[in-house]
């Protein structure tokens, strides 16, 4: 099942949960306000379904045998393009970077294959949603893009054995890891080029593990103006999501919500020659099979 974090307006103060039923959208929110859904505290938005133990399974639970005809819901039924999308996971406790994880990547940068997953961190205020201006600060002239399959966690995990990880995922989502590339190199670490705001567009929705398993043979690609920079697949992740989420439970404890974003297939800008960085006026399209299409413009900084 897909869920998404919408709102009437532009702004997120009236944040409201949706899931696909029956081809259109199902306000969660205002279904569980007048009862057609029973959870055991109140919800308007995906961490809020998170934070109770195996909120996710019971959701979908009341949802999976929902008709979109049933007169009980269908006043609750909308179409997506009538409202506004905002970040699935809107503010994680950690968003969780992994360097160097597909093969074509690791050639073009002539980097060495890691023996352990690299992992970096980035900060929520980077988090924007679908159709939300990338910024271009000010500071650096040298932004590129990285089409990325997310996993949200879904329970707490601590020293978690890669054969029990997914029991531990709620779902997948899309995240473009904006990177500052001339501030990655002169720093000699990846914070500062990854944290600006705007730098982690992600959506437009959270696919939930029971419909894409551990996310292995996912289609990933990545345009830029139409133009594709980037093609891959989930299952040329070196190290992919159960052993991800085993080994990094094993640094600190991953808690509902969280997200770790699993690294970016070849095609990267700064590699091409010449290089290709992103310019104000430019739209970046990430899809991954399953999940859908997250778009964002590109925008410099007023």
């Amino acid at each position: 099942m897909k869920f998404l974090n919408f709102s009437r307006s532009s702004s997120p103060t009236e944040m409201n949960v949706g899931c696909q039923v029956g081809g259109r959208c199902l306000n969660v929110t205002d279904a569980l306000h007048a009862g057609i859904l029973k959870f055991p505290r109140s919800v308007s938005r995906i961490e809020d379904i998170l934070q109770v133990e195996s909120g996710i399974d019971m959701i979908e639970s009341q949802l999976r045998p929902m008709d979109a005809a049933s007169p009980a819901i269908r006043q609750f039924l909308f179409d997506e393009p009538t409202v506004f999308l905002h970040a699935p996971i809107l503010s994680p406790l950690k968003l969780i970077g992994i360097g160097l994880n597909y093969l074509d990547h690791i050639e073009e940068t002539k980097f060495e294959i890691p023996k352990e997953p690299l992992l970096f961190a980035m900060y929520s205020n980077a988090i924007t949603g679908p159709d939300r201006p990338i910024v271009i600060p000010a500071m650096s002239r040298k932004i590129d893009y990285e089409a990325e399959l997310a996993v949200v966690i879904g329970s707490r995990a601590r020293h978690v054995r890669p054969e029990d990880a997914l029991n531990y995922v709620a779902g997948y989502t899309i995240v473009n890891d904006v990177s500052a590339r001339d501030l990655q190199r002169s720093d000699g670490q990846w914070l500062r080029a990854k944290s600006f705001d705007t730098f982690a567009p992600m959506g437009p929705c959270m696919v939930t593990r029971s419909s894409l398993a551990d996310a292995d043979g996912l289609a990933i690609e990545l345009r830029l103006n139409g133009q594709t920079l980037q093609k891959s697949n989930t299952r040329n992740l070196i190290f992919k999501v159960p052993a991800l989420v085993s080994h990094i439970s094993r640094v600190m404890t991953l808690e509902p919500g969280d997200v770790i974003s699993t690294g970016t297939p070849g095609g990267v800008g700064f590699t091409r020659k010449p290089p290709i960085y992103l310019q104000p006026g430019d739209t970046v399209e990430i899809e991954i099979e399953g999940i859908g299409i997250l778009r964002n413009p590109v925008a410099d900084s007023d």
